[in-house]
């Protein structure tokens, strides 16, 4: 076994097990709400990932299968973040901001040949960078239409001061929106100091050295960034321009 993994067997079972407990227990001592979402988080999570385990040696195989693969990452990250967001019949226009945050990034990063033109590098990276943008379109869609609902008297009074109607509704809810981006900013100034994220560790699991480990972090915070920052520019202005919307309640 190799001295970096953590051993699977039935004591992994036992321990996954008491860690959703405990999180499940907490939340419902701490009358948050979301017990029942921590359960089924981690059973989809234990079954997507027995699945994803068991057909990861072919995809990676393959550059269509991996291709595929990836399409549909974007799919399932589009689908969460228009649920999020409270626009599931928008699920279209929520993908526009995950790929365009996403795609182009994970492009220059191949072109460059900072990391290997190989499908079980590439497979990874996209994961990275797609399910960051996922989360910054969440947040940010949600802060945008919370406050234009919140604040619909302000957006009426920049209205009546002349504002176009994409201008009033970016004095609204583009300051808050671009609080999605305190996560990841906190990652990246901490990094090293706090924590020692995924792509480090794996990389040393991995066999590589520290330095390679740390230049593998820092190029995927950095994209990170890249990617939600852009992310949430778009989603903003979907939002801003009517575009992006939650049902009219009747």
């Amino acid at each position: 076994m190799n001295q970096g993994a953590v051993a699977v067997g039935p004591v992994l079972a036992v321990v996954l097990v008491v860690l959703v407990i405990l999180a499940a227990a907490a939340a419902f001592a701490g009358q948050l709400g979301v017990s029942r979402a921590v359960v089924t988080a981690s059973l989809r999570a234990v079954l997507q990932l027995a699945v994803v385990s068991l057909l990861i040696a072919a995809v990676v195989n393959s550059w269509w299968a991996t291709a595929g693969f990836i399409l549909l990452m974007l799919l399932v990250a589009a689908y969460t973040s228009a649920g999020r967001v409270g626009a599931r019949r928008r699920m279209v226009l929520v993908l526009l901001p995950i790929a365009a945050g996403s795609l182009p990034v994970g492009a220059l990063i191949v072109a460059a040949g900072t990391t290997p033109l190989t499908e079980i590098a590439l497979l990874p990276i996209a994961g990275i960078l797609i399910g960051g943008a996922m989360t910054a379109t969440s947040l940010s869609g949600r802060r945008a239409l919370d406050e234009l609902r919140d604040r619909h008297g302000e957006y009426e009074a920049a209205l009546a001061l002349g504002f176009l109607p994409r201008d009033a509704a970016l004095e609204v809810c583009r300051p808050t929106a671009g609080q999605a981006l305190v996560p990841a900013l906190d990652q990246t100034r901490t990094v090293g100091l706090v924590t020692l994220p995924g792509a480090f560790v794996g990389v040393l699991l991995g066999g590589g050295t520290p330095v390679e480990a740390g230049a593998t972090q820092l190029l995927v915070l950095v994209a990170l960034l890249a990617v939600e920052v852009i992310a949430i520019a778009v989603t903003v202005e979907l939002v801003a321009g009517g575009s992006l919307s939650r049902p009219v309640s009747r």
